[in-house]
């Protein structure tokens, strides 16, 4: 029997994000079943008093990363290249348990801060896993988030991938970066085959994806190799392309002028199966391409900046037809999973553009529906929108929070004034995972406790690493602050070139 839910005397968000009239919710098993006029009586309904509440849709974080729950707070003056280059010791030495764990801790912030449904793009070195990704797939079903679990792959290392890097180092850190290799291309490939043939969490709603990281790490038959697994397999597919300026010049670079999206397009890896994550740096003609493929882009403004990035051209995506959404980054890259900071984040830097207009921002509803339809569109899922027959994928934020006293326009709110903390209760496909502030499917204590230990496990085991990676730092990042200054083409920072 179906079961059904009644939740009264709620203020509910309207599709368009344009209003927030009061309305009864009824949930018949794991959907929306009708919006109500307040008092309407539903014979074997269970109630639930939603007085002092809104509803929104559950936000969709369209750009993470679980291994970074773990690594929050790593590094303070980093750009992309640091960050890259202090990876081996920032999610370097995992136990098959601390994957569990980092991924555990990623899903349970994404949860307490309104956040249904996650792309996650994790890694393992120097190759995926059956262990490694059963584990982070068991965390996101313990705490209930439906995810994409997209295992990060590359067959270049990161020195190994950029233009002149490693012939720009001084001995030894030549040699040393020279010999830091991944796995064959052939096994990472068939790792992530065997994956799919023997996926058995799509009944919880963790899909299995595939990431072929940046292009650049890459060779092309790597790359195609990424895709004809994904093709075989059904596997949404998710790329870092453009994120810094560095790899725009590196792809230049490497492809005769072309740029990496257009690249990755004649091997045939752009399509709707396909998205973006960061695009700081594509060009008017890859917006145009993503939007011919039917391809997405999923803008986190949070890590572009911490990242000294640059700003996305969010705007222009949209007005060429490419599908939006919105993420956070990974922990160790822009050190929180609030995708109400991210909103925020996203309405604010579109007014930074010095030639825009009112027209050019974004505005709060309209970030409210990249936030949830937008990225729900990138994870290849049904929601983001409170609408009978919809997944009841739903948020409820109490009225009598500081954040909203007064309550004055619900879009507004939401994107200008609340962080997280007005969040009281999550429910995802008609159960409730978050309760009064509760997580229901772990000990938040007992996690916390545990990522103490391996946190300081992991400083002792990766010492000598970090001790390396900090003394080859300086060296990376003059040559790629001056690989950097050859792209040209599309002007992405505040400061002028």
């Amino acid at each position: 029997m179906t079961t059904k839910l009644l939740l009264t005397d709620a203020r509910i968000l309207a599709p368009d994000a344009l209003s927030a009239p009061r309305a009864d919710l009824l949930i018949e098993g794991d959907r929306i079943a009708a919006l109500l006029p307040p008092g309407t009586r539903v014979e074997d309904a269970e109630p639930f008093d939603a007085a002092h509440r809104l509803i929104i849709p559950g936000l969709v974080n369209g750009h993470t990363h679980g291994h970074g729950g773990l690594s929050k707070g790593a590094g303070d003056k980093w750009d992309l290249v640091a960050l890259l280059t202090h990876a081996p010791w920032i999610s370097g030495g995992r136990t098959t348990r601390e994957k569990w764990l980092s991924t555990a801790l990623n899903a349970v912030e994404n949860l307490k801060k309104g956040c249904t449904a996650a792309y996650d793009l994790t890694f393992e070195f120097p190759c995926p896993t059956a262990e490694g990704l059963d584990a982070m797939a068991e965390a996101y079903a313990a705490v209930g988030l439906r995810a994409v679990l997209a295992p990060m792959v590359a067959d270049l290392s990161f020195f190994q991938a950029t233009p002149g890097l490693i012939e720009a180092l001084p001995e030894p850190h030549r040699t040393r970066a020279a010999g830091m290799r991944l796995a064959p291309a052939e096994q990472i490939t068939g790792a992530i085959a065997a994956a799919a043939r023997s996926w058995s969490h799509a009944a919880r709603g963790i899909r299995l994806g595939c990431a072929p990281t940046i292009p650049l790490h890459g060779t092309d038959g790597f790359l195609r190799a990424c895709r004809a697994v994904s093709a075989e397999h059904g596997l949404p597919m998710q790329t870092h392309v453009a994120e810094a300026r560095y790899q725009a010049a590196g792809g230049a670079i490497r492809y005769g002028g072309a740029t990496l999206l257009e690249h990755m397009d004649r091997l045939g890896l752009v399509g709707p199966w396909f998205s973006v994550a960061h695009g700081v740096w594509l060009t008017d003609a890859d917006l145009a391409l993503l939007a011919e493929r039917g391809a997405g882009l999923s803008h986190n403004p949070g890590a572009n900046m911490r990242l000294a990035s640059g700003i996305a051209p969010a705007r222009k995506a949209i007005r060429a037809g490419v599908t939006v959404g919105i993420g956070t980054d990974g922990s160790s890259s822009s050190d929180n999973q609030n995708m109400f900071e991210a909103m925020r984040l996203a309405a604010f830097a579109s007014r930074l553009w010095e030639d825009a207009e009112e027209e050019d921002w974004l505005g709060t509803a309209e970030t409210l529906r990249l936030a949830t339809a937008g990225s729900s569109r990138l994870l290849g899922l049904e929601g983001g929108v409170i609408e009978p027959g919809k997944p009841a994928d739903l948020v409820l934020l109490d009225l009598r929070h500081v954040n909203w006293a007064p309550f004055n326009d619900a879009a507004n709110q939401l994107v200008w004034t609340e962080d997280g903390s007005a969040v009281t209760d999550v429910m995802i496909a008609g159960v409730w995972k978050l309760r009064d502030r509760v997580v229901l499917g772990l000990d938040e204590a007992k996690l916390a406790d545990e990522a103490n230990e391996a946190a300081e496990r992991l400083r002792g085991a990766n010492a000598e690493v970090r001790d390396w990676c900090d003394a080859v730092a300086p060296h990376v990042a003059c040559h790629c602050r001056a690989l950097a200054r050859g792209w040209t083409r599309t002007r992405r920072l505040l400061r002028a070139d």
